[in-house]
């Protein structure tokens, strides 16, 4: 831990009567760890210099709580309807349902989403090299995704570019009956073991290839690997669910009610539970947001709602990019950028 000074922390106002209490919920999204051999056997939060999270939890209340139920898909879907006080038993209907709902995509009662990863494998398509391709911006992924989607729609299969990397694929009368992988679990893995398995198979299997076929010699990715980056030659799809359905979180709770997030998943499920989304300029989603402008935005919130969501996605990139000394980094602007203002 740090052995720099801790700040001070107002004292808390005395809330009277007839006033709501106000509420800020920040979640650092991936933020724990196993201790690393890297950080000298530390994990990343006591490697971090994080003061105002150590003088909070000094001053504050410690636990532990379970956000993915036994048997769940351990992701920020399951963990965070779990924080937000949904049961996961009882609403979870899949993560792309949610990012559906994020991008505007409406789902018909036999129709199913996917995300879709636009992503890196090899010259030959047996490998998986990264899961983002390499954390591909919006401007370039977008041409590549909508070729797609002309392509190869059909009357059953759509492709919609979302940001960045994460795109859905609407499958119209599918099955759920499916079992699909994260893919940023199979990186640098062969593929073969970890595509679709189920009813439909072969459908999800062909559009995959597919695409690889698309994509692998289009002029970006030639563009791309002439300068060094990584191509982004196939889309994956993982995380099928359908349109969710919760309790408005206001009328739950008594409490207006907003969320600052850049990840679909979050701005899906506060679609779905009637939060107001704030939209917050420069908040990516990646290492490459603006936690600053984050923390602005929470703390303006504050004035007008009487619960605020702020979810960062940095720390949990950073996990699945296998790089700990970005975890770190990110660790520390939350802290600084985020919880001390």
């Amino acid at each position: 831990m740090t052995s720099a000074p801790l700040p001070a922390l107002e004292p808390a106002r005395v809330v009277r009567d007839n006033e709501v209490p106000k509420h800020l919920l920040v979640v650092l999204d991936g933020a724990a760890d196993r201790p690393l051999a890297s950080l000298g056997g530390r994990t990343p939060l006591q490697a971090a210099e994080t003061p105002t999270l150590a003088r909070l939890a000094t001053a504050g209340i410690v636990g532990l709580v379970r956000t993915v139920p036994n048997g769940m898909p351990a992701g920020t879907d399951v963990a965070v309807m779990s924080i937000l006080g949904y049961n996961p038993r009882h609403h979870y209907v899949g993560r792309a349902g949610l990012e559906a709902l994020a991008l505007g995509i409406p789902l018909e009662r036999r129709e199913i989403a996917f995300r879709c990863n636009l992503l890196s494998v090899s010259d030959d398509a047996t490998r998986l090299l990264h899961y983002s391709a390499g954390e591909i911006s919006t401007e370039e992924a977008r041409p590549l995704v909508e070729l797609v989607s002309k392509r190869l729609r059909s009357r059953r299969l759509s492709i919609h570019p979302g940001s960045s990397f994460r795109n859905i694929l609407v499958w119209r009368e599918g099955s759920l009956d499916l079992r699909t992988t994260p893919p940023h679990e199979v990186q640098g893995k062969p593929i073969e073991p970890y595509l679709p398995r189920g009813d439909g198979e072969e459908i999800l299997r062909r559009l995959m290839y597919d695409t690889f076929e698309l994509l692998h010699a289009h002029e970006m990715n030639k563009r791309r690997m002439d300068a060094g980056k990584l191509p982004a030659n196939m889309l994956w799809p993982w995380g099928q669910g359908r349109m969710p359905n919760l309790p408005a979180f206001g009328v739950t709770h008594g409490m207006a009610s907003a969320v600052v997030a850049a990840v679909e998943t979050v701005k899906g499920m506060a679609c779905a539970a009637g939060m107001t989304i704030l939209d917050v300029p420069g908040a990516t989603g990646n290492l490459a947001t603006d936690f600053a402008a984050k923390g602005r935005a929470a703390r303006e919130a504050l004035a007008t709602y009487d619960f605020v969501l702020v979810h960062i996605e940095a720390p949990d990139t950073a996990s699945h990019n296998g790089d700990a000394d970005a975890k770190v980094w990110a660790l520390e602007q939350i802290d600084r950028e985020i919880i001390r203002p």
